[in-house]
């Protein structure tokens, strides 16, 4: 090799050069999914959605990319850790913030019971245990009714199809709210609305279950997809201006899906909450939801033997 030519790097040079550069490419890259996840496009397979279902865990890019860092003493790739940080903080950070009931006019509980459910007088006393005002249940089959029934011993009850609620004030106005799909049969009877006449005036209560949602070919969230739009309507009809929406939905509150939703109400402030699956949660697809009214805090209660852990929150009316 002559002087004039160019020395080649060694192996350690590359390697030096390359891999802090490859943790900003891979940061920026999550620090961009994060901010802009809107704009993954929901035509093939429902990649959106799927991937907004799961959002909060593109976190864990943060722990792993600092990580590498530190085992290879690069203060440059441990940097690189600061991007998606601050991304997540930004979407999610409120949610970790301490906990503190504050001020609140009620307390609400929801859950998913599931239909095999083998004791429905223990998941009651499970419920039991948030000392709620309001419980609602999906997935309520007509042979365990009696049994919550007899086992929440609330004053005031109302159940239409699968879905019921529970109350400790009067409920009135009582009625289905048709979130059925097209094309799926008429003994599909999912939404419930009520009207509870609490010691801060009357609140308009609704309950829903949405369809599921299937992974195969892709995402599978049309039926789900409708009957949240079904549901929009009915909150946008709805006339009262206090509004508390309860239910499996079947969809966290960051999935494009529940936009017709959101569009009338509002997520906790605090809290993550995740309800699914009840072996390993890692999604809140059971919203207690508010319009005119401040969710000021969501927990989760224990497992109750159903695929859904139940959750429970503090509501300012």
């Amino acid at each position: 090799m002559s002087p004039e030519s160019p020395a080649i790097p060694t192996r350690q040079a590359l390697s030096t050069w390359f891999r802090p550069r490859a943790a900003w490419v891979a940061s920026l890259l999550v620090a961009c999914v994060l901010m802009f996840h809107a704009l993954v496009p929901n035509r093939v397979g429902r990649l959106g959605s799927l991937l907004e279902t799961f959002l909060p865990w593109l976190g864990l890019a943060v722990p792993v990319l600092a990580g590498v860092a530190l085992l290879r003493r690069s203060p440059v790739a441990l940097a690189a850790a600061l991007p998606p940080l601050a991304a997540w903080l930004a979407l999610f950070g409120g949610l970790l913030l301490p906990r503190s009931d504050g001020a609140y006019d009620l307390t609400a509980v929801q859950h998913n019971v599931s239909d095999v459910n083998p004791d429905p007088a223990g998941t009651a006393r499970t419920l039991l245990r948030a000392d709620a005002d309001l419980i609602a249940l999906e997935e309520v089959t007509p042979s365990h009714v009696r049994e919550f029934t007899a086992t929440l011993d609330y004053p005031h009850h109302a159940v239409v199809g699968t879905v019921g609620l529970w109350s400790r004030y009067p409920l009135t106005d009582v009625r289905a709210v048709d979130i059925r799909p097209t094309g799926v049969g008429t003994d599909w009877n999912r939404g419930l609305r009520a009207t509870a006449e609490t010691p801060s005036g009357e609140v308009a209560v609704y309950v829903a279950h949405l369809p599921s949602v299937r992974l195969g070919a892709g995402f599978d969230t049309a039926l789900r997809d409708e009957s949240a739009a079904l549901l929009g309507r009915a909150l946008d009809a709805e006339r009262l201006p206090d509004v508390i929406l309860l239910g499996d939905l079947n969809s966290t509150v960051d999935d494009r899906g529940l936009d017709p939703v959101r569009a009338h109400v509002s997520a906790p402030r605090r809290g993550l909450a995740f309800s699914w699956p009840a072996s390993f949660p890692l999604a809140r697809i059971d919203q207690i939801l508010a319009r005119d009214a401040t969710v000021t805090r969501i927990w989760t209660l224990p497992d109750t033997g159903s695929d859904h852990v139940p959750v429970a929150a503090r509501i300012r009316l």
